[in-house]
């Protein structure tokens, strides 16, 4: 079981929900490692998103909202911290501020950045899991350090029916040696 085969068998696995839709930055276009795992998914599964973080979380909540289950994808922890605004005060409070009238499903991806084989300096490596999963009331925080871990936690996410969204985070060094 290696971690990158997981993570790709998990997007293909999701792509398969008729309600799935992956938006973020290199979604539709080559650009990161998680780029690898969307390749086997139709283009129109496919929603390529500008350099807008702020917005992109915007735009996942408002396509839950409609009834799609987003896959959004922040390829390190560095840039979701900029939609950090969206997450913490919108999608993770609106099932407690609609009195529980939107129950939503997102799914989030996100990763600490790889270190290796080259260091890409410190504003892309950081792990802000810890701090995130304290803000979050209604969204689930998932690292996922263990291979075997990552299908069973990513179908857990698409099927949950408690009206919460899941966070991932995925190890960007783990892509080669796990």
């Amino acid at each position: 079981m290696k971690y990158f085969s997981e993570l790709k068998k998990s997007m293909n696995y999701l792509a398969k929900n008729k309600k799935t839709i992956f938006i973020g930055q290199a979604v539709e276009v080559p650009g990161t490692s998680m780029s690898n795992t969307l390749k086997e998914i139709k283009s129109k599964k496919l929603l390529e998103l500008p350099v807008a973080e702020e917005m992109q979380m915007g735009i996942t909540t408002g396509l839950a909202l409609n009834g799609a289950i987003p896959v959004s994808i922040f390829p390190r922890w560095n840039f979701l911290i900029l939609a950090m605004n969206q997450l913490i005060n919108h999608l993770d409070k609106i099932k407690i501020m609609s009195n529980n009238g939107y129950k939503i499903k997102t799914i989030i991806r996100t990763s600490v950045g790889s270190q290796r084989p080259l260091h890409p300096q410190h504003q892309h490596i950081s792990d802000f899991t810890d701090q995130v999963r304290k803000m979050c009331t209604n969204i689930e925080v998932i690292k996922l350090k263990d291979p075997s871990k990552i299908f069973p936690s990513y179908k857990k996410a698409l099927n949950r029916q408690d009206g919460r969204s899941t966070l991932l985070v995925e190890f960007g060094d783990y892509y080669n040696e796990k």
